[in-house]
C-alpha cells in the first residue's frame, strides 16, 4: 500500500493574488507506516525559480519505501510542479514513478492560450491533448499548496467544504476538502492546535469509502500537514511529520 502514500500526501494538502502561506526553502519530511510497520518516507520541498520568463515555485514531492517494505515492494515516486508564485496556476507537472514494477514517466504542460493540457508520455513515446475548460485547474502537487492558500480556508466553519478541480491521470477530478473541527494533537515536536479535515476520495479501488482519509494541519497561517490517516481496502496507512524547515512563521508547539 506504500505506492499510494505519495499520492495521498499530495492530494492533501486561480486567478487572483493572495498572501502566501509558504515561501521558498520550505521542506517537509513524513514517516509513513502501514499498520505497525515503518513502510517509507515522503518529502516535499519548495523553491522559487523561473519558467518561460515567469516567477514560479518549483515543488518536488518524493516518496520511497524503506527497510523490509523496500525488499518486498520497492517504490520510488517523483512528483513535481511548476506553478505561478502569485496565482498558483500550474504551468508544468512531472510524474515519474516506479511502484513495484509499475512505471510511469510523463510531463504535463498547461497551455492556457490554447485551453489545452499537453501530456507527454515518455514511456510509450506518445503525446495527448486534454481540454482545459477553465484556468483554475490544479495538478496534484500544486493543489496541495493552493489549498493552503485558498481564500476561504480561514473562514470555514465546521461542516463546510472547499471544492477544486484537479488534473490527475489524464482526467479532471472534483476534489472536496471538508473541515471537521479543531483539536490539540501530540506530535514529535510537542503538542499544538490542529484543524481536522476530511478530503473526499473515490471509494472502491484504494479506499474503503469516500470518508476514508483524515488530515490534521497546523491551526496557523502555515497550514502545515502534521498527521494523515487513511483506511485502505487492505489495512491502514499513517503519515506523521518528522522534520521541517523554512516555514513562513513558527508553529506554536508546547509540552
Amino acid at each position: 500500500m506504500m505506492k499510494y502514500a505519495t499520492v495521498i500526501l499530495l492530494m492533501l494538502i486561480s486567478n487572483f493574488t493572495f498572501a502566501q502561506a509558504f515561501k521558498s526553502g520550505e521542506y517537509f519530511k513524513f514517516q509513513i507506516s502501514y499498520g505497525i510497520i515503518d513502510a517509507g518516507v515522503a518529502t516535499l520541498s519548495l523553491n522559487e525559480t523561473t519558467y518561460n520568463g515567469k516567477k514560479v515555485f518549483h515543488a518536488k514531492g518524493n516518496g520511497y519505501t524503506t527497510g523490509i517494505t523496500k525488499t518486498l515492494f520497492k517504490v520510488k515516486d517523483d512528483y513535481q510542479s511548476y506553478f505561478d508564485v502569485n496565482t498558483n496556476q500550474p504551468y508544468r507537472y512531472i510524474r515519474n514513478i516506479d511502484e513495484g514494477g509499475y512505471t510511469k514517466n510523463e510531463e504535463g504542460f498547461f497551455q492556457y492560450d490554447k485551453n489545452n493540457i499537453l501530456v507527454k508520455d515518455y514511456k510509450h513515446k506518445a503525446e495527448n491533448n486534454h481540454k482545459l475548460p477553465h484556468n483554475k485547474i490544479q495538478d496534484i502537487v500544486s493543489a496541495f499548496y493552493y489549498l493552503r492558500n485558498h481564500p476561504n480556508i480561514d473562514n470555514l466553519k465546521n461542516g463546510q467544504s472547499i471544492d477544486i478541480d484537479m488534473f490527475f491521470d489524464r482526467e479532471i477530478y472534483k476534489f472536496r476538502l471538508k473541515l471537521l473541527g479543531s483539536e490539540t494533537i501530540k506530535t514529535k515536536f510537542g503538542k499544538t492546535k490542529a484543524l481536522k479535515f476530511r478530503p473526499y476520495v473515490q471509494s472502491g479501488r484504494v479506499f474503503k469509502e469516500e470518508e476514508s482519509l483524515t488530515v490534521w494541519v497546523s491551526d496557523d497561517s502555515n497550514k502545515v500537514p502534521l498527521r494523515i490517516q487513511a483506511s485502505l481496502m487492505v489495512g491502514s496507512l499513517k503519515a506523521n511529520l518528522v522534520d521541517y524547515k523554512g516555514l513562513s512563521t513558527p508553529i506554536n508547539f508546547h509540552k
